[in-house]
């Protein structure tokens, strides 16, 4: 399954061109919501996630999937990561925490990436998951430390260290 369709939460590749989310001028909508979450929400999205990730997902999106869409980008991307109590980084690692514990492995991939972006280092994601395996468990430590190794791994995640 790929990162679009974990996040739509289809299972299954949706036909191209499929219909986006409701309201994206970022208006309060029956749903409920702030005005302006799903304009801020998206551009935080983008900021954390990458614009090739969003516009995956954006592309998969169907008629089934576009009210899930809405929710994420409004709720979970527009209020809860837009909030200033945390920084983007210990927000990240409060995300590895929960979906390495959940074993949710592809989003916790998608979201190793996502921590890289919002600043962490390899040695701080393997202290995330040190941690972990305290409170939730070797095993669940254990499989996340393999899904982290092996997206650290990809050419780019990383970046490269500058001229000194």
């Amino acid at each position: 399954m790929t990162d679009a369709q974990q996040e739509t939460g289809s299972g299954q590749a949706a036909e191209p061109g499929g219909s986006a989310a409701a309201d994206p001028g970022g208006g309060a909508v029956a749903g409920g919501g702030s005005p302006g979450a799903h304009e801020r929400g998206m551009r935080v999205r983008r900021e954390v996630l990458g614009d090739a990730h969003v516009d995956r997902a954006v592309e998969h999106t169907t008629g089934l999937t576009a009210p899930f869409q809405d929710l994420i980008t409004r709720y979970a991307w527009g209020e809860i990561w837009s909030r200033p109590g945390l920084s983007r980084a210990e927000r990240s690692m409060i995300t590895l925490t929960a979906l390495a514990t959940l074993r949710q492995e592809e989003e916790l991939a998608m979201h190793v990436r996502a921590a890289v972006r919002n600043g962490l280092t390899e040695e701080q994601i393997a202290e995330v998951l040190l941690q972990l395996a305290i409170y939730a468990g070797v095993p669940a430590a254990n499989r996340a430390f393999a899904v982290a190794q092996a997206v650290l791994a990809e050419p780019g995640v990383v970046p490269e260290p500058g001229p000194a």
